[in-house]
């Protein structure tokens, strides 16, 4: 073992150390200033001058040499063709047929055969400028032509073979020049500016160029002919299918993004118009017609999806494609059926669209496909959901006029302020179909957790919803709400089974049931009897249901929740006066202090009934404030409770709140009583509660003196202060003010913090008291302005001496707290 030094020979030690490694580093700073100053004048040249300080490198370009030249190439480009613009426009009438027909067609032909030269020679980007001239010319000399030879002709139509056999021409010649050649197969140029042996240039612009010019024939001739909306929407598809196929056929990328947008743009407009074509019909043939253009463009989706290079772009086209099947056969059903039966056709075809799992199409398609399907029932869900909010929040309004009279029909008594949702009858349908499908899923161990509560919550919806929609009489409703009720119970009880895994299914039923209990509950307010039937039924059931340990934490406090509203009910019915019903809401907190005391502090339940039981006790006080005399009962039938409570050992500190009820008891009982002498009826509570507190404390030293004399004293002294700022005589006021001083000395005496704190306290009041009349004639006699001034220079003494002000308040604090 190593014998560790003192601690002074250890820092003699460790001081030693470190002057050592300060005069190392010392020796190595020097020698490496003598080897940098050596290194410096070896590389000098020879001579007694020193050597000249080298050039300052000049600052170099901030532009490539490349971008520079497609800036002037495009620059020069766009000057040429506006040039040519306003020759063509301008200048043209100043010339005979034959010099224009010359001007222009040199200027196109010289435009067009440069490009070939300048590739040979190894020019690309100039080729590319100059190609693009040749182009714009081709747009001008069609111009031309139809100011010449055509100008009596349709310009729609026109523009229509003027752009057709412009893209031909530039498809043409963009093949000519190597325009479908994929950019692998094109090797890059020499290093002396021409094409490396075995490769060629080729001019890029022309054919993607062309192919965006391709969109436009068909739908300009058929705009020319004026083709109704259908043949447009159809034109546009069929665009759009060309377009999909030349990009899914090219390898060349330019060729391939100018097809895709193309096609995405026209396909996008062309299944928007069919689908407001299909949702507008007022027939079914117009909605067939339109049905079909939606099939055609899922026809196109798919196909493009089946042979899309990625997985992502498969599944999103047959997502897409999914949706225009729907949409087709819905906008026919909307027109051939009911406007109620329209939702459930709707979701009928979704749900079609599951039957593609059991197809051999590749994977990404079956995804998209399940994909759309789930999206139309996500619609179907939403258009249910005012019925559902329409039938959960309606009978709120029940709680502004109680017992208003038993409407005919549950419907009536749902809806008496909220409008009734158009074509909701078929709700219950549409919710009890997507509950299945969940179910389903849920089966078969897809999203299992998830899948299951979605189809719980759909399928309670459906129950919830179909007495209101089936409208129900009135108690045929209730009885119906109330067998839900029992249902989700059954079914939270039947999930928390050994055999079932753990999920969140036991706790949305437990939800599911405490709020159609609460909907029960406002729909019954209406009449009378069903109000003391329904929360009756609900306290036994809640009650019974809450003897199991894993639903006890939220149905017995509901239960004692009902049990109170059923209180209320009873006292109403029976024509009591509020008062008299708050004793008979007293029997809540009671049976819940019962319940705690029997599970014990280890139940999950005990806190949750013990929270519902003080509720209840607080409506009972509220019930009971308009008549002192049975506040006064309330509170020492609270207080004994909070008594009862206490007698657990892991609720000790409800003792205090016993004692505090008592108290509360005993002086709203002297004000309703209009006691002037209340010592009379304090002080012979107050000497054997001080006794008794003495007697404890010297059995157990360690108990507070809050807790031995807090509430004997406050019995007396509280009361006594009371009288005291209502008494003219100087008696009473004497004699608390000698006991306060008494109780104060004691405490002091034996440093106990509750006589000291209760006794100091009535004594400043009395004092307080005695000196108030003074001090208002004072007040009296002095200008307006002097209390403001006093209260600035207090402030400004505070200010002042704030620091010691706040040392003095914490030795205060210190001191109170070695008190017992």
């Amino acid at each position: 073992m190593t014998n560790l030094p003192p601690p002074a020979e250890e820092l003699r030690f460790l001081d030693a150390e470190l002057r050592q490694l300060d005069a190392r580093r010392a020796v190595l700073l020097r020698r490496r200033e003598w080897l940098i100053h050596t290194l410096r004048a070896s590389a000098a040249p020879t001579g007694w001058r020193p050597a000249a300080p080298g050039p300052v490198p000049a600052p170099g370009p901030d532009a490539t040499a490349p971008g520079v030249q497609n800036v002037l190439l495009v620059l020069g480009g766009v000057l040429l063709t506006i040039a040519a613009i306003a020759f063509t426009l301008v200048s043209w009438g100043h010339m005979g047929i034959t010099g224009r027909g010359l001007v222009l067609g040199a200027l196109t032909v010289g435009a067009l055969g440069a490009p070939p030269l300048l590739l040979r020679r190894g020019l690309r980007s100039t080729a590319e400028s100059v190609a693009g001239l040749g182009l714009a010319l081709t747009v001008l000399d069609a111009y031309a032509l139809y100011e010449v030879a055509f100008a009596g002709t349709d310009g729609l139509a026109y523009t229509a073979a003027a752009s057709a056999v412009l893209a031909a021409v530039w498809a043409a010649y963009g093949v000519a020049t190597g325009g479908l050649v994929p950019a692998t197969d094109v090797r890059p140029a020499a290093g002396n500016g021409g094409p490396a042996p075995g490769g060629r240039l080729t001019l890029r612009v022309p054919v993607p160029l062309a192919v965006g010019t391709a969109h436009l024939p068909l739908l300009l001739w058929a705009v020319a002919a004026g083709a109704g909306a259908h043949t447009l929407t159809a034109v546009l598809l069929v665009t759009a299918s060309a377009g999909t196929a030349l990009a899914l056929r090219t390898a060349v990328a330019p060729v391939r993004y100018v097809a895709l947008v193309g096609a995405l743009g026209t396909g996008a407009v062309g299944v928007l118009a069919a689908g407001a074509l299909c949702w507008s019909a007022s027939g079914t043939g117009a909605a067939a017609r339109a049905a079909a253009l939606l099939v055609l463009a899922a026809a196109i989706a798919l196909t493009a999806g089946r042979f899309a290079p990625k997985p992502d772009i498969s599944l999103v086209a047959a997502l897409a494609a999914g949706l225009c099947l729907v949409a087709g056969a819905g906008g026919v059903i909307r027109v051939s059926v009911p406007g109620e039966w329209t939702v459930p056709g709707c979701l009928a075809c979704g749900l079609a669209l599951l039957a593609v799992l059991r197809t051999p199409l590749p994977r990404p398609l079956r995804h998209g496909l399940v994909w759309a399907s789930v999206t139309v029932q996500a619609w179907a869900a939403l258009s249910a959901v005012p019925l559902v909010a329409g039938t959960l929040l309606g009978p709120v309004a029940r709680v502004e006029e109680p017992w208003s009279g038993a409407p005919g029909g549950v419907r009536e008594a749902v809806f008496t302020q909220v409008p009734w949702p158009p074509y909701a009858s078929t709700g219950p349908l549409v919710l009890g179909a997507l509950a299945a499908v969940l179910v389903v899923a849920a089966r078969h161990g897809i999203r299992r957790p998830a899948t299951a509560v979605g189809g719980l919550v759909l399928g309670w919806a459906a129950l919830f919803v179909l007495p209101v929609v089936l409208e129900l009489p009135y108690t045929a409703g209730l009885v119906a709400e109330g067998a839900i009720v029992v249902a989700a119970l059954g079914c939270a009880a039947w999930a928390r089974r050994p055999a079932a895994e753990a999920s969140p299914l036991p706790l949305a039923a437990l939800l599911a049931a405490l709020v159609t209990s609460a909907h029960l509950a406002l729909v019954a307010l209406a009449s009378e009897r069903a109000t003391i039937g329904v929360l009756l039924a609900l306290t036994v059931v809640l009650g019974a249901a809450g003897l199991r340990p894993e639903a006890g934490p939220f149905t017995a406090p509901a239960a004692l929740g009902y049990a109170t509203g059923l209180a209320c009910a009873v006292g109403a019915s029976a024509g009591w006066q509020w008062h008299h019903t708050a004793l008979l809401v007293l029997v809540v907190p009671a049976t819940a202090a019962l319940i705690a005391a029997r599970l014990g502090s280890a139940s999950a339940t005990t806190v949750p009934v013990e929270a519902a039981g003080l509720a209840a006790g607080v409506v009972a006080l509220a019930l009971a404030v308009p008549e002192p005399p049975f506040l006064s009962l309330v509170l020492a039938l609270a207080g004994v409770i909070a008594a009862g409570t206490a007698l657990r050992p892991d609720r000790r500190p409800a003792g205090m709140a016993a004692a505090v009820l008592f108290l509360l008891a005993t002086w709203v009982r002297l004000v309703a009583w209009e006691v002037t002498a209340p010592e009379a009826y304090t002080l012979p509570v107050t000497v054997p509660a001080l006794v008794v507190g003495f007697l404890r404390r010297r059995r157990e030293p360690g108990v507070s003196s809050w807790t031995a004399y807090g509430a004997g004293l406050a019995v007396t002294l509280v009361p006594s202060l009371l009288a005291v700022w209502g008494d003219q005589h100087w008696t009473r006021p004497l004699l608390l003010g000698a006991a306060a001083l008494t109780v104060t000395l004691v405490g002091a005496r034996h440093r106990l913090k509750a006589p000291l704190l209760l006794g100091g306290g009535a004594l400043a009041l009395v004092a307080l008291h005695e000196l108030a009349p003074y001090i208002a004639q004072a007040v009296g006699a002095l200008p307006r302005w002097v209390p403001p001034a006093l209260a600035g220079l207090v402030l400004l003494a505070l200010g002042a001496t704030y620091e010691q002000r706040l040392r003095d308040a914490r030795r205060v604090r210190e001191a109170l707290g070695r008190l017992r």
